[in-house]
């Protein structure tokens, strides 16, 4: 039985990868900070709670990482954990900076100079391509992020890359691209969509968001952690852009999920109303970002062709379990 550790375990990529580990045969350990409190939803929604054995940690402390490691004894570390809202990363760089860079190296310093047989895994994103210089964007893509999370992720990617090439580790970035599901956080566009649009069905209350002119490539998280795994598994580690290679409006996503709601609308201008006139969307500018991501498009054709790996759900099949989900939650 191999062992596996996760930081952010408690977060949606950390949720899904546990139950595909899980069900690989793996003993999951999640790593979490102290004081958590109850946030284990999305783990009970997927009915593995039980499954996982739960340890505190301060990706802040290197000693601290050491012990669990020397605890758990992991064949492979998962590092999901990050401040990953890029909104926020506007309101609270230092934070971002701090808790999206310091846990890596932290991490990889313990496996270099103890542990140099663990395979390592850093969640990389496509907010580091920021203002694309390629459409679409693939592995080689030159870096130009536009928020400091996307500043952040980029030292943690190069970081992951160096220690490979200087130490010889089994570290692989993954650069995904934007993926959701049922669990994604409320503050997040799509899911902040379906849950909006569904408490609209039920109270009227008008939805606000802020640009609905970028692009976006959205996979779903299921798929995605799959990736995830498979690139642990190869025979020598690298760096793989994980995407569906298909891009739409945020604007089209909200259609999207409008017509699976079976709401009749109308756009005007950068607002929606119902069929009487009804406002369902409005656009605050409090939402918008200081500096804007405008088109983001993956290329995965290494990661299709190196790992096998392929999306299996469709766009239409995830707003149809987002939308799904937050109706039996608001029941």
């Amino acid at each position: 039985m191999k062992n596996a550790l996760i930081t952010g375990i408690t977060g949606q990529d950390g949720g899904y990868l546990a139950k595909l580990l899980v069900s690989k045969g793996y003993k999951v350990y999640g790593a979490q900070r102290r004081n958590t409190g109850n946030k284990h939803w999305r783990l009970d929604e997927l009915n593995i709670t039980d499954h996982i054995e739960f340890i505190d940690i301060d990706l802040s402390e290197p000693y601290n990482i050491e012990r669990v490691i020397d605890k758990v004894k992991p064949d492979e570390i998962y590092n999901l954990a990050a401040q990953s809202f890029v909104g926020l990363s506007f309101e609270q760089p230092q934070v971002t900076t701090i808790s999206n860079s310091l846990g890596v190296l932290n991490i990889l310093e313990v496996i270099r100079n103890k542990y140099p047989k663990i395979k390592f895994y850093q969640a990389s994103t496509s907010e580091m391509f920021g203002k694309v210089t390629e459409i679409p964007q693939k592995e080689t893509t030159r870096f130009y992020p536009r928020s400091p999370y996307g500043c952040a992720k980029a030292y943690s990617h190069y970081l992951t890359v160096n220690y490979r090439e200087s130490y010889n580790l089994f570290a692989c970035a993954g650069i995904l691209f934007n993926h959701e599901s049922p669990l994604r956080g409320e503050e997040f566009v799509t899911r902040k969509t379906t849950k909006g649009l569904v408490e609209w069905t039920k109270t009227g209350k008008v939805l606000e968001l802020g640009n609905l002119e970028s692009y976006r490539d959205w996979g779903h998280a299921e798929d995605y952690v799959e990736a995830m795994w498979l690139m642990l598994q190869q025979d020598k580690p690298d760096d793989y852009v994980i995407a569906t290679g298909k891009t739409i409006q945020i604007k089209d996503f909200i259609i999207k999920c409008l017509e699976e709601l079976n709401i009749k609308y109308e756009f005007k201008g950068h607002e929606v109303f119902d069929d009487k006139g009804n406002p369902i969307i409005k656009t605050n500018p409090k939402y918008f970002r200081p500096a804007e991501v405008d088109e983001l498009i993956g290329d995965s054709t290494k990661a299709r062709e190196k790992l096998s790996w392929k999306p299996k759900h469709t766009l239409e099949t995830l707003v149809q379990d987002m939308i799904k989900a937050d109706l039996k939650r608001y029941s």
